[in-house]
């Protein structure tokens, strides 16, 4: 497994060793044993899958408290996904940090708890997948305004196609402190 460090620290880029031939192929998406050494001993407590089609956006979403962490990666398609440091306190609060994610180049992100996160659709269909170190709390969903001025991203997609939540979601800089994950240093 290759590690690809990103531009926010905690954000890895994981890149799996593929075997195959003339039948097909295998990969292990998840091995606790090979990333315990990298200072994640991760504990999962719900699996999701979405399925989109080309130019939906879906994000930044988050959740506090009871923050997730999510280790994403695409069955089938390809996605830009994206990751923000909300928390309050740390020196890269704002900062974001991108990877394209596709059945092709087979990549695995990690986004720490604290992250919100995002994906836009790049192919005609995207099946995306998260393990999750938390479970949903709908009392603790959040999200963040996709086109947030101050975070800048540099989506690749215009126009996107977004739920109503996504599409009404407060800037940064208008959501209450209390209500944003706490950098612990």
């Amino acid at each position: 497994m290759k590690v690809i460090e990103t531009g926010l620290p905690g954000c890895i880029v994981f890149e799996p060793r593929v075997f195959g031939d003339d039948r097909g192929y295998f990969y292990e998406s998840f091995n606790a044993d090979k990333l315990v050494p990298l200072g994640l001993d991760l504990q999962w407590k719900q699996g999701n899958v979405s399925s989109s089609s080309k130019g939906v956006l879906r994000g930044l979403h988050y959740q506090w408290p009871k923050p997730q962490g999510k280790f994403v990666s695409v069955l089938e398609g390809e996605v830009w996904d994206v990751a923000v440091d909300i928390r309050c306190g740390s020196p890269t609060f704002g900062k974001w940090t991108a990877v394209v994610l596709s059945a092709e180049n087979k990549r695995h992100f990690w986004i720490p708890p604290g992250f919100a996160h995002g994906f836009a659709v790049l192919s005609e269909r995207a099946v995306f997948t998260y393990l999750c170190t938390e479970t949903y709390d709908a009392a603790a969903d959040a999200n963040v305004r996709w086109d947030d001025p101050e975070l800048a991203i540099d989506w690749p997609i215009g126009d996107p196609s977004l739920s109503p939540k996504d599409a009404i979601a407060p800037l940064l800089k208008d959501i209450q402190q209390d209500r944003l994950p706490t950098y612990q240093g």
